[in-house]
């Protein structure tokens, strides 16, 4: 007897269905598409699955449809507008290898849903002769963007605080400031560091100042505070000025020095146990728009750098209190940057990874999630997710009704284990929940062949359901964006070999051979045993 293959799930506004083929907010069966557009392009014998479009990385290519890599996001929300900051990653091969950074400009993308981004270009270069102090012109790392009325000029500017290496500060890092009309720019370099490298003594390397962060907010008194924090291994805070491009004399001694207290300077320096670097600050709101509560500091912690966040009662001199670890490293980025913004009542998170084809953590990505909070303030853990806010993910079933899952793994701290190209699938495999869930996404090797699919690991983004050439199946990350890898992670979908209201997945790189589960392991046969390489695919938002 048939068993019932109904399709569980909800209705995905990125699933392209013909509302003549199916009810308006229902899913096709077994997750096969059933637009009439798309089954004429089809050749005999081929289906095609409702694939996940949108999700992670977002902002991921460049006008012509070219990769384009960025890192170390930051968000301005001006308005009905989110502007998301990257720097612009360029990195080749060999440089990664090196470990070098290449990162010549920061680059903007807009948003009014948080779902469609629009590329804004370049808005300030790393170049020397755009910024003098500048040693040289491929180091525009880790920066943000703030609006604030210029009462001089009598108009709202945008600052955007950023670091490089400084001629100026015996070769250190600096933390420096531009200014624009505009927050797509062109943002113009005020001519000199706004926190010289060598000012921040004692140090621990050449590089403790980098990722400026800012935050501007009235006292309950109306006295108006602006406050900036950042730090590499250290991390410090101090408050500007209103010309937002000065550091504020806290102890009026008509001098800028850095210390521990506002007494005695006026960068101070709250170095904290497992802070490492990319320090966020951010406070909630009630619905009139009034801050409320603690401070919130999210930071990159340890190596590989996970996330995680500690709060205070104040910026300057307020105990920093531990909150707890929010995402783990993720699979494909030695590093990460977080990005917290509130947008028409929730709470977000950008941050980033590697998970684009070739990336890495020279070559990342901004990916974005949802923050959700406990009742007493804490933070919920994040982890890294390939649907992002508006994707969608499947179940593929055996015909006895078992999960195809990846091995429950978590993300390793040493660099040696990376990438990862050997994770074993198969039935049951995942311990956890997260590891059954499979994002069907456009197939790698030919985007615009319906039944061509590449299938990516929800809680594990950048890694894809592999054929390797000893016929063996694993979680592999494309490292090099070649088209033999998108072959080897692509598969045509076809009318199921033992039911034809299922699916069976063909490789593209080895035709003639099929996702078969053997043992109750994943790989690759001939599909003479037909069941074993039939699937039904269960549609979840």
């Amino acid at each position: 007897m048939k068993k019932n293959k109904l399709v569980k799930g909800f209705f995905s506004l990125f699933l392209v269905i013909s509302l003549t083929a199916c009810d308006k907010g229902k899913l096709p069966e077994n997750g096969i598409e059933q637009s009439k557009e798309i089954i004429q392009n089809l050749q005999e014998g081929e289906v095609a699955l409702v694939k996940s479009t949108g999700g992670n990385p977002i902002a991921r290519v460049d006008d012509k449809g070219e990769w384009k890599y960025g890192g170390d996001p930051s968000v301005l929300v001006d308005g009905d507008t989110v502007y998301l900051y990257t720097g612009h990653d360029t990195s080749s091969d060999s440089e990664v290898d090196r470990a070098i950074y290449v990162i010549r400009e920061y680059v903007c993308y807009s948003t009014k849903d948080l779902k469609n981004w629009k590329s804004e270009g370049t808005v300030m270069t790393a170049s020397v002769f755009d910024i003098k102090w500048a040693t040289g012109s491929t180091t525009a790392w880790a920066s943000q963007v703030v609006k604030h009325y210029d009462k001089e000029a009598g108009k709202d500017r945008y600052y955007l605080y950023f670091c490089t290496w400084d001629k100026t500060s015996a070769g250190k890092q600096s933390i420096g400031v531009a200014v624009s009309d505009s927050p797509t720019g062109p943002f113009e370099d005020i001519g000199e560091p706004l926190v010289k490298g060598t000012l921040t003594e004692p140090q621990s390397n050449n590089w403790n100042d980098i990722d400026p962060t800012i935050w501007i907010e009235k006292d309950s008194e109306g006295v108006e505070h602006r406050y900036l924090a950042w730090g590499n291994s250290r991390y410090y805070v101090c408050e500007l000025n209103e010309d937002m491009i000065s550091v504020k004399d806290l102890n009026n001694d008509d001098k800028i020095t850095c210390g521990q207290t506002p007494e005695e300077a006026d960068v101070l320096d709250r170095t904290m146990s497992g802070f490492t670097e990319a320090p966020w600050l951010y406070r909630r709101q009630d619905e009139s728009g009034t801050y409320y509560g603690d401070y919130y500091l999210f930071y990159a912690s340890a190596w590989r750098e996970k996330l995680a966040y500690c709060t205070t009662d104040n910026l300057l001199t307020g105990t920093y209190r531990f909150g707890k670890i929010l995402m783990p490293p993720t699979a494909t980025s030695n590093t990460n940057h977080p990005a917290v913004f509130d947008f028409k009542g929730n709470t977000y998170m950008i941050y980033h990874n590697g998970s684009l084809p070739a990336g890495n953590g020279y070559r990342r990505s901004a990916c974005i999630t949802r923050v959700h909070f406990n009742e007493d303030g804490s933070v919920q853990e994040i982890p890294e997710t390939v649907i992002g806010l508006d994707g969608m993910t499947s179940h593929i079933k055996t015909m006895t009704d078992k999960c195809i899952s990846h091995v429950t793994f978590v993300n390793a701290t040493g660099d040696s284990m990376y990438p990862y190209k050997d994770m074993k699938i198969g039935v049951e495999y995942g311990k956890e929940e997260l590891d059954k869930k499979w994002v069907m996404c456009e197939g790698k090797a030919d985007e615009k062949n319906a039944a061509y699919v590449s299938i990516q690991a929800e809680n594990k983004p950048g890694l894809y359901v592999t054929a390797n050439a000893d016929k063996s199946v694993t979680l592999a990350q494309d490292v090099d964006a070649s088209e033999e890898t998108a072959k080897t992670q692509t598969f045509r979908t076809v009318k199921g070999l033992s039911d034809e209201d299922a699916v069976s997945f063909e490789s593209v790189s080895q035709p003639g051979m099929y996702l078969t589960v053997v043992d109750e392991v994943l790989c690759l046969t001939d599909g003479t045993e037909k069941e074993s390489a039939t699937f039904e695919i269960e549609l979840n938002q």
